[in-house]
């Protein structure tokens, strides 16, 4: 049944069928062709997939994320950024970085922050003599961190695919998310050294406390939902509600860039992915059930356990897996895919499902910038207007960066749950 199960979906996926229909009819075939299930066992479990509380927080913070996107904030962001790290060498790339990070902890997503940021940035890197190549790939490396830093839509994924605390998933991901960021700055000054690239004119005092004073709204929103989670006040999925109303408000009352016309754009757009996600995670459901009841998980656990009883090594393995999946699949894919065949081994050797959770979503960042797959590579590709092997080139020390502190990760768990 397991062999027609997969055999059925990689033929599927390789003749360029949606992943979600892709399990759905593999799990379909299997059940037909191999089982004793009853075929009512499909709706049931496809309803299941999406018929939980904490589900309801993904909707709720992709509407959050494009309300801030589509409010224009990351005008502001940029220019806190500059204000920030624009006068080091290589300030425009410094300031794409800082501009993700702020962005991604507002947006929740990768490819979004590389749109928001790249439209912005590659264009005005190019005009100061940075070359369209490394312009890209900065834009990409860093638009990866909208996976990372929270709040982000993919630990909301996680945590309820896996059933680990969403709300610890986002404090964990503050420490490598801060580390990634400054680990890619340091990547941006020493390039920037090497290449000879300016830096930009030190901001007035004046001029910085109004940058400060105009980006202030739009940095609360991580901090009011990160803090009313961790305080108690609300749950994971309260929080998304209060972000969206917190974004509309400043959005159209106080930024006042967010018109009925823009509302109705997001709430489109909102629907859409809400509703890819949805159809996503239920057929995973009930292929997810399939492995489950063929005890797929347990013979996964059995057989690493059997290579070694080494926690790290364990997990430089699963880095490996993720590394390779993140590559071909788009995260979310991955993640509705590769967690519940995964989760045995994680359980059985007792390792902290929220660590795995962040070490996860960072491996399959990676992805994101990474060929043949990588959305943000794409995306910032057609902003520069450059082709794709070229900026692979400039990508490599980014992606360095990111292999290193993976390995560090896997040696050093503590740095994911400092603050739990």
């Amino acid at each position: 049944m397991v062999s027609i199960l997969f055999i059925a979906f990689f033929v599927l996926v390789v003749i360029g069928l949606p992943i979600a229909i892709s399990l759905g009819v593999a799990s379909l075939c299997a059940i037909h062709f191999a089982s004793h299930m009853p075929f009512l066992i499909l709706p049931q479990k496809v309803f299941n997939g999406v018929n939980s509380f904490p589900f309801m927080a993904i909707p709720l913070f992709l509407l959050a994320g494009n309300i801030m996107a589509e409010a224009k904030i990351s005008d502001k962001l940029v220019a806190l950024a500059s204000a920030l790290v624009g006068r080091f060498p290589g300030g425009l790339a410094h300031i794409t970085t800082g501009a993700s990070a702020f962005f991604g902890a507002i947006s929740g997503s990768a490819p979004a922050t590389t749109a928001a940021i790249g439209s912005i940035m590659i264009p005005s890197m190019s005009k100061r003599g940075y070359s369209r190549s490394f312009s890209a790939a900065v834009v990409a490396a860093s638009g990866a961190l909208g996976l990372i830093i929270p709040p982000s839509l993919t630990m909301v994924v996680f945590g309820v695919i896996a059933g680990a605390s969403i709300g610890d998933m986002f404090i964990s991901g503050i420490v490598p998310g801060l580390l990634i960021a400054f680990a890619l700055l340091t990547v941006n000054y020493y390039i920037a050294r090497k290449r000879g690239f300016v830096r930009e004119e030190d901001i007035r005092q004046g001029e910085f406390g109004t940058v400060i004073k105009d980006s202030l709204l739009a940095l609360l929103m991580p901090l009011i939902i990160l803090g009313g989670i961790y305080s108690g006040i609300f749950t994971a999925t309260e929080s998304a509600a209060v972000a969206c109303l917190y974004g509309v408000i400043v959005g159209m009352f106080v930024y006042r860039t967010l018109t009925l016309k823009g509302v109705y754009n997001i709430l489109k757009n909102t629907a859409e992915n809400a509703a890819l996600i949805m159809f996503l995670m239920g057929t995973a459901n009930l292929f997810g059930f399939i492995i489950t009841a063929e005890q797929v998980p347990q013979h996964l656990a059995s057989m690493l356990m059997g290579l070694t009883s080494n926690t790290t090594i364990v997990m430089l393995i699963i880095m490996v897996m993720l590394l390779v999946i993140g590559t071909f699949l788009d995260n979310v894919a991955a993640l509705v895919l590769f967690v519940p065949t995964i989760m045995g081994v994680v359980n059985a050797m007792n390792i902290n499902p929220v660590y795995f959770g962040v070490f996860t979503i960072i491996a399959l960042a990676v992805g994101q910038f990474t060929p043949p797959v990588g959305l943000n590579l794409f995306i910032a590709c057609n902003i520069a207007e450059e082709r794709l092997e070229v900026v692979v080139k400039d990508v490599v020390p980014y992606l360095l960066v990111y292999l290193t502190l993976l390995v560090l990760f896997a040696f050093v768990p503590g740095l994911l749950t400092l603050f739990l």
